[in-house]
């Protein structure tokens, strides 16, 4: 019996040491983890960037002004590019959330707002197809800020 108090005192004595240099590590870092940002990369089609421009000034801006409002977003902003080559973007839309955490269960929060502004599930597969046709999605890259120290 006593050796099992022993020894499940050293087992504790351990994780305490490892749980404190753990955190000790951590703070170390030059660096904390800021914000998170979703990079969307979009090829306009031939003759539809001011058509593609008009949506992202009316709908796209509606949407990400109402999740601004609801706390999901911190900002959003689309920049243009100067393609390389013929199938890279020339646009880039950047959406900004505060942490991963944020983008956890994000359609249930954003299907509200989206039914609001676009309509029933139906609306909005006929409002997707339609972007489609003004626009590739060529990728998407979630990247994090790093706050220096």
């Amino acid at each position: 019996m006593m050796i099992r108090l022993r020894a499940l005192g050293a087992l504790a004595g351990l994780f305490s040491l490892v749980a404190v240099t753990g955190t000790a590590l951590a703070t170390d870092r030059p660096y904390t983890e800021g914000p998170v940002s979703m990079v969307s990369s979009i090829r306009t089609e031939p003759g539809m960037f001011e058509t593609y421009m008009k949506y992202l000034g009316t709908t796209y801006k509606q949407l990400m002004e109402e999740q601004k409002k609801a706390g999901i977003v911190l900002d959003y902003a689309v920049y243009q590019a100067t393609p390389r080559g013929p199938d890279d973007p020339n646009l880039y839309l950047v959406v900004t959330y505060k942490n991963m955490a944020a983008m956890d269960d994000l359609a249930n929060r954003t299907d509200a707002i989206q039914e609001k502004l676009i309509g029933s599930q139906e609306q909005r597969d006929a409002a997707m197809v339609a972007r489609g046709k003004m626009r590739t999605q060529i990728g998407t890259e979630m990247i994090r800020k790093l706050e220096l120290k």
